[in-house]
């Protein structure tokens, strides 16, 4: 999934942090590389599990993927209960700009999974809240792009055009003088269907 509107969510939605939002790929790195004034956050990229595909002839899996918001708190020294409280509030701020709001079209609502103290010093506290998001990986409509090699191969076949279905019937319609029960190689039935472009 993309994390820019994630990104852009939090600062339009979380004045809290003054902007100070941005999204990487891992932690560590961003820490070492971004210096921001504190309060701030970093949307970092997490996992991205699959169900096994749900059907014989063609690709529909859910997956589910995984993003953390890590945030930078000012921590003064020996105010334990104020960055209990510090993280609560943020907690409920970032609940307020993400669960239940849908990342991208596709996707379902973003749930709250859980959170986790990073870092803990005389100057800062570090905390990461994870959450989650699922879509179908496969097509849901048939108008839509194609989403994977299978949808590719479907949009590549001619358009159905009609269908003939012709019915060489048993017994009672069978010619017992041809071959009884049947069937006896004479077509009974002709159905002709025929589908418009529409």
């Amino acid at each position: 999934m993309k994390l820019s509107p994630v990104v852009a969510q939090l600062r339009d939605r979380v004045p809290f942090f003054a902007r100070r939002i941005f999204g990487g790929i891992d932690w560590e790195a961003l820490e070492d590389s971004a210096k921001l004034a504190t309060p701030c956050a970093y949307v970092i990229v997490g996992d991205s599990d699959a169900e096994r595909n749900k059907y014989q002839s063609l690709v529909a899996q859910d997956v589910t993927d995984q993003f953390d918001v890590v945030v930078v708190l000012d921590a003064p020294n020996g105010q334990d209960l104020e960055r209990i409280d510090d993280v609560h509030m943020v907690r409920s701020l970032l609940s307020l700009a993400l669960v239940g709001w849908k990342p991208m079209p596709d996707f379902d609502p973003i749930e709250f999974v859980g959170g986790q103290l990073i870092l803990q010093n005389r100057s800062r506290i570090v905390y990461r809240f994870s959450y989650l998001t699922e879509f179908q990986l496969g097509r849901g409509d048939a108008a839509g792009p194609a989403e994977n090699w299978g949808d590719v191969v479907r949009d590549e076949l001619p358009r159905l055009e009609g269908i003939k279905f012709e019915l060489d019937a048993i017994d009672p319609m069978a010619d017992k003088n041809l071959k009884y029960p049947g069937p006896d190689g004479r077509i009974e039935i002709t159905i002709n269907q025929e589908f418009t472009s529409e």
